[in-house]
């Protein structure tokens, strides 16, 4: 029989889950409860190569992320974590550690209690902690941890890694029934089941309702919008967002973006990840500035400030608007980590980078800051726009250099201490 799970509902959820807390010392993130949608990622290096894993956590943690998972999936891996908790404290970089537990995290955290205490959360997938009495008591083992050193759980269910038992279980009772559903909306059902049924048992052990989170992940991007949606239903818990495999490059990116997009703007989703693979040679930080772009875009967050370019056209031959746009992006992201803490409300500030004359102009108006290069067959002038009136012209081969000064001292202007940007035509 589908198993009903109507006395978990909660009608007109919209943002309003539980509230959990992940604490490295006195850094605290808050996940659910009102508070900030936050922004996940996860390394890929070898667990037990410490130092290469704490450099990967401090690099996802300065593009953004504020929580970071490592895989701990061998004894090895598990008596390294005290030492990546070591090198990112003497690095300055507080951000939580979520542990990456599959088929043998009971006896790791069991075997290990300097791992379970480095690590400031527990991922636990139901699916993969073993059948019958077995399952049930290796799960609870991950709990009794979470218990005993007081931190919170994800209980992560992955279409991949489905409890089949209760998969099969539903599909039998599916055939049977008079009015089936589709194999699809009982893959549905089976995800949430089980994730709900292993949040109940895990508080039924004693694990407190604000120590759970909980996560369905698919690879497809209706899947994932249709699956969330009843899951935000029948539960209260805060919920992780993720597009599991989303896969590389274009496709990877937009796919979660899709996805994910369409769940925020309707109010569900307390943490996010952008699982892409990274292309050769690209960085790993490049799933956490997707993340931060999602949010941003949505109007949820603002983590770094925003260029507005133009895409090109005939009117716009050179690439040096192109490069110049390119620099100050990279530019912004590159300084941010000094000004956040140096200049509040900086990540909200608009720059323009325009191509040409046609709609130059209005757009750096419309920015904080903005700059409109010359066109095709246009005066090599470029008017410099602050706070929607023209403050100066800049010309020669140094345009790049001098706006990038401008900007420099736009920031500190607006966003510190008062200084005056002059003006020139």
């Amino acid at each position: 029989m589908i198993m009903s799970l109507a006395s978990t509902s909660v009608s007109d959820k919209g943002v309003h889950t539980l509230r959990s807390d992940v604490r490295w010392g006195s850094h605290v993130v808050t996940v659910g409860g009102g508070a900030p949608v936050r922004i996940q990622s996860m390394t890929n290096t070898d667990t037990v190569d410490s130092i290469a894993t704490a450099i990967q956590v401090k690099e996802l943690s300065l593009a953004g992320s504020e929580l970071v998972r490592i895989t701990v999936n061998t004894p090895e891996a598990a008596r390294a974590v005290p030492y990546i908790r070591e090198q990112l404290d003497r690095m300055g970089i507080p951000t939580p550690l979520i542990g990456d537990f599959h088929f043998n995290g009971h006896r790791l955290l069991t075997d290990f209690p300097e791992c379970a205490q480095a690590l400031s959360k527990y991922r636990i997938n139901p699916g993969n902690v073993g059948k019958g009495d077995k399952r049930d008591r290796q799960f609870g083992q991950m709990v009794e941890a979470a218990m005993r050193w007081d931190k919170p759980v994800r209980i992560g269910v992955n279409w991949g890694s489905l409890d089949q038992e209760l998969l099969a279980e539903m599909m039998d009772s599916n055939l049977r029934s008079a009015f089936p559903l589709s194999a699809a909306e009982i893959m549905h059902e089976a995800l949430i089941v089980s994730a709900i049924t292993s949040a109940e048992r895990a508080t039924n052990m004693g694990l407190r309702p604000e120590q759970i989170m909980l996560s369905c992940k698919v690879s497809g991007v209706q899947d994932l919008i249709a699956l969330y949606r009843k899951l935000s239903k029948r539960c209260n818990y805060p919920l992780h967002l993720g597009l599991t495999e989303a896969g590389m490059g274009t496709k990877g990116t937009v796919a979660s973006t899709a996805a994910l997009s369409i769940l925020l703007q309707e109010g569900i989703g307390d943490t996010i990840r952008v699982s892409l693979t990274p292309l050769p040679g690209e960085s790993r930080t490049q799933e956490v500035v997707v993340a931060s772009e999602i949010l941003q875009a949505l109007g949820l967050r603002s983590f770094v400030p925003s260029v507005t370019a133009c895409p090109g056209c005939g009117r716009t031959t050179s690439t040096g608007f192109q490069e110049l746009a390119k620099q100050i992006d990279d530019y912004l992201r590159a300084r941010m980590p000094e000004w956040k803490g140096r200049y509040a409300g900086v990540e909200k500030m608009k720059v323009a980078v325009m191509g040409c004359i046609v709609n130059g102009p209005g757009e750096s108006k419309h920015a904080d800051i903005g700059i409109s290069l010359p066109g095709t067959g246009e005066a090599p002038i470029a008017p410099v726009f602050i706070d929607g009136e023209k403050r100066m012209t800049l010309r020669g081969d140094n345009i790049a250099t001098e706006f990038q000064s401008i900007v420099d001292q736009y920031v500190a202007s607006r966003f510190g201490v008062s200084s005056k940007i002059g003006t020139s035509n």
